[in-house]
């Protein structure tokens, strides 16, 4: 059996600094309802938006090494600050396949923008990175970037998310009114309203925390403009990288999901994880820092 044969069956590694790549590793089961997938989330050390790019690579490369370790077949940054600091070293350090979610969420602006007017929100490492500037301008110099921190939106999500346990499906109907509060929509109105004024027809979500605002960034920027979660064409990406590896799982194959925090207590991540993640989150594994440097 050659190698290519017998890693199918292993997990796609997952990773962020927290809960939100859940919605990446969501994006994953429904597109490959076939495959394993390890989730990582370094919640002890999160938020890493405010971090040196430095600082955030480090905790990549640990993480990254870890899942190595621990049989992974392919690495999925889900964060956008960590693959803006480290997606680069970390594709030259391991031995499996990385793919961030930077290039497959440019990659779709490019496509979707008519004006070539784009704007981008995320973190402060992500946004003072340029990553996301780069990476369309790369794909097309025409286009105009405009980016954003939103730093407070990462702290919205969770805090909504305390608020109304609903399903994942509840929280980004356009229906919902969870994150429809005036304190919140105050906040989004002073870091959006600028962006609209850059007559932007595309936005860029350059966090994976927030798609789950999606009704509340849709009442700002309004039903006309573009917005780009990175999850779905990261899902994509995984799956053609996959395919040309031939490491895909066996249709027949029944997948497991395991998680891993290194959250001194769990239940948080738990709870709001698996309203994230769609279903319950089993098998969560606490991860000692130290077992990472």
């Amino acid at each position: 059996m050659n190698t290519a044969t017998s890693s199918t069956k292993l997990p796609i590694g997952v990773f962020d600094s927290g809960i939100g790549g859940l919605t990446v590793a969501r994006a994953l089961a429904q597109n490959l309802p076939q495959e394993s997938i390890f989730y990582f989330g370094d919640t002890l050390r999160c938020p890493y938006g405010p971090r040196s790019l430095g600082e955030v690579e480090r905790f990549a490369l640990q993480i990254s090494e870890w899942l190595v370790a621990q049989k992974v077949k392919l690495i999925v940054i889900a964060c956008n600050s960590a693959t803006a600091a480290g997606l680069e070293t970390i594709q030259r350090s391991v031995k499996v396949p990385v793919v961030g979610v930077i290039e497959p969420g440019a990659r779709a602006a490019v496509q979707v923008t008519a004006s070539r007017r784009v704007g981008v929100i995320g973190t402060i490492a992500t946004i003072e990175s340029s990553a996301y500037t780069r990476a369309i301008r790369s794909l097309d110099a025409g286009i105009t970037v405009f980016s954003a921190a939103t730093p407070r939106f990462v702290e919205i999500v969770e805090q909504g998310m305390r608020l109304d346990r609903s399903p994942i499906e509840d929280i980004m109907a356009q229906t919902a009114a969870l994150y429809i509060r005036p304190a919140f929509a105050e906040i989004a109105r002073d870091y959006l309203n600028p962006l609209r004024r850059c007559s932007i027809d595309t936005l860029v979500l350059g966090c994976t925390h927030y798609p789950l605002l999606m009704p509340l960034i849709r009442s700002i920027m309004g039903p006309d403009i573009h917005i780009i979660s990175s999850a779905e064409e990261t899902a994509l990406e995984v799956t053609s990288a996959l395919e040309r590896r031939n490491q895909l799982a066996p249709p027949e194959q029944l997948p497991t999901y395991s998680f891993a925090t290194t959250a001194l207590d769990p239940t948080d991540f738990i709870q709001l994880g698996g309203a994230i993640f769609g279903s319950a989150l089993t098998s969560v594994e606490t991860v000692d820092v130290k077992e990472l440097t």
